[in-house]
């Protein structure tokens, strides 16, 4: 059990320990006056530690123990091998790392602990919030260490092996660097894709490479979308929880964006083509405007513009709207949708005005102009298409599915909320379509029990007819409220959310606590799918609504200077431009199938390297 001891016998058994806690109170005697020893490799199975001290009447002591492991090196099945961020403060030594772990927190623990309290005590005091909110607000931060998550130096690997690995052992990647801030957008784009080819046989974190001056590399940060879903920093998973790491390590949140501004795999695993480019732009602008770093805004912009000359090809009609198509192709991937929808059409609305937002900053007052434009047109089609006079119809195909009530709808409304942008419908709309969701998705299902249903019927029935349909999702009603919140309906809010955390953390709900899963069933048996999710964290929307973060809202690349209205002739150019980048980032029919990022390289491989 413990270290080899002298005079022949081999173990300090846990006979031994036992023998000597009652005996001494302590191991002192344990090895017979010898110098502490480290086991034999292999042979030990555990440890104790016992400390005496004198306890005066009425007194009181406190004894610290410290536990502390070094595990420096990452590796991947590719052969790869890559140092966590710790190395960089505490070296690459096991041993001495793990000393100074526990040195620092024998040290500092009682002060980590009163930086915590200190933390956590202005929403522990908040009047407005139910006792059961903080309970869970905290505790779903357990997914941030305990997701399966990696945190690296941000530098190139150790060593590099040629390992066999499912999706191959090389990445592509094409790089922007060539775009610098205030280039017409299409012609710095066009610029930097001459470099399109730039192989990165390093395989380090790409998003260094965006750092501006003065920046410091704080490391790649990856974190599973869960742990039965094998996948890092799942983009349209992390719409939700991201609000987590943008309110608490901001930096952490800009590193994450920006692998994703910079890089494109080669090997792109999903089978499926989707629609997750309306991601970025919305994404991108909150974290520049909640920072305020107009260098990331700069780094990013161009896979803003790519993104949506990328979604372009999905307007079928020219109306300025987006139509899904009969498949699954955003983040509720086994409910299928047709033509405009609640979800993806309200998503591409805010999208269009978050990329006006950027092109601002940025100073293309053609691309702002343009954008502006058509986030106008798009608006107008997806109220009148989908609203009904109560909510928003699940999509306007007239299929057997198009009046559901998706608890979602309002997902493009909720993060221009959060932007600060202006809202993507008008305010008695939004607040009738999320009372709609209050009375169907919510309190028609076990009374409110258990969160917001994805889908109802305007009959009151669940949506039986796809399996998420018919989930509750936890990170998607957590969502829901914070939409609620920011349309001044507290009330709805936290009836909406107290039935997650009731059916996941309360006592007598599914034992989910420390385990959130991705879903359960609306039934009173609480069956899941996916333990230790992602998108719970999107918990810490609800509270950015509930205490909003200052938000940067005239920022500029060029300090001082003043956007002013574009000319029709610029927006007509800004126009042009666009469309010339969407053509050529348009798909053949056939490969459609495929990610946006996938298609992206593959377009510019095909444009740059043309076969002979």
């Amino acid at each position: 059990m413990g270290p080899s001891t002298p005079g022949g016998r081999d173990q300090f058994t846990a006979k031994d320990m036992w023998d000597e806690v009652k005996k001494h109170g302590s191991f002192g005697e344990a090895t017979g006056g010898a110098p502490p020893a480290s086991s034999r490799p292999g042979s030990s199975i555990g440890a104790a530690v016992a400390s005496t001290t004198t306890v005066p009447a009425g007194g009181t002591r406190v004894v610290s123990f410290a536990l502390s492991w070094s595990c420096p090196e990452v590796k991947f099945p590719s052969g790869r091998t890559y140092h966590r961020r710790y190395t960089k403060f505490l070296g690459l030594d096991r041993d001495a790392a793990a000393e100074k772990l526990a040195h620092d927190a024998l040290l500092e623990h009682m002060a980590w602990e009163s930086k915590i309290d200190e933390w956590q005590r202005p929403i522990l005091q908040d009047k407005r919030l139910p006792e059961w909110y903080p309970v869970v607000l905290f505790n779903e931060l357990y997914y941030l260490n305990a997701g399966g998550t990696i945190w690296t130096d941000g530098l190139p690997p150790k060593k590099t092996s040629f390992a066999s690995s499912k999706y191959g052992s090389t990445t592509e990647s094409f790089t922007l660097d060539g775009f610098r801030a205030g280039d017409l957008a299409v012609d710095g784009i066009l610029s930097a894709m001459s470099t399109a080819e730039e192989r990165l046989e390093s395989s380090s974190a790409f998003g260094t490479a965006l750092l501006g001056d003065g920046e410091e590399n704080v490391g790649q940060f990856l974190y599973l979308e869960g742990m039965e879903y094998h996948m890092w920093n799942t983009y349209d998973v992390h719409f939700y929880s991201s609000f987590s790491l943008l309110s608490l390590f901001p930096e952490i949140e800009l590193s994450l964006q920006r692998d994703f501004a910079r890089a494109v795999l080669l090997h792109d695993p999903r089978p499926m083509r989707t629609l997750d480019g309306v991601d970025v732009p919305r994404k991108v602008y909150r974290d520049v405007a909640a920072t305020g770093n107009v260098a990331f805004a700069s780094a990013a912009w161009p896979a803003v513009y790519l993104a949506m000359a990328y979604m372009d090809q999905f307007d079928r009609d020219g109306d300025g709207m987006v139509e899904n198509e009969g498949r699954p192709d955003q983040t509720f991937d086994l409910w299928s949708v047709s033509g405009v929808s609640a979800y993806t059409g309200g998503l591409w609305v805010a999208a269009l005005q978050a990329a006006a937002a950027m092109a601002r900053i940025v100073g293309d007052r053609g691309a702002e102009g343009y954008f502006l434009e058509r986030y106008k047109r798009a608006q107008r089609v997806y109220d009148g298409e989908l609203w009904n006079g109560s909510y928003f119809d699940y999509d306007n195909s007239g299929g057997a599915t198009s009046k559901s009530i998706m608890a979602d709808q309002l997902a493009g409304q909720w993060y221009a909320r959060a932007c600060g942008l202006e809202p993507i419908v008008e305010e008695e709309k939004a607040r009738s379509a999320l009372g709609t969701v209050l009375d169907y998705n919510v309190m028609r299902v076990q009374g409110g029990a258990v969160g917001a249903v994805n889908g109802m019927r305007p009959d009151g029935a669940v949506d039986a007819s796809s399996l998420q349909s018919k989930e509750v999702w936890v990170g998607v009603t957590y969502g829901v409220a914070a939409a609620m919140l920011h349309e001044d309906m507290p009330e709805a809010a936290f009836r909406t959310a107290k039935g997650a955390h009731d059916a996941g953390w309360g006592r007598d709900g599914f034992g989910y606590a420390f385990q959130t899963p991705e879903a359960w069933t609306s039934d009173a048996g609480g069956g899941y799918r996916s333990l230790h999710y992602m998108r719970p964290l999107s918990i810490w929307a609800m509270q950015w609504a509930l205490s909003p973060p200052e938000l940067h809202r005239d920022l500029r690349v060029v300090p001082g200077s003043v956007s002013a209205v574009a000319s029709p002739a610029e927006v007509d150019l800004a126009r042009e431009k666009f469309e010339k980048v969407a053509c050529m980032l348009r798909l053949p029919e056939e490969v459609q199938h495929k990610g946006y990022l996938r298609a992206i390289y593959q377009v510019l491989r095909q444009m740059l390297l043309p076969e002979s």
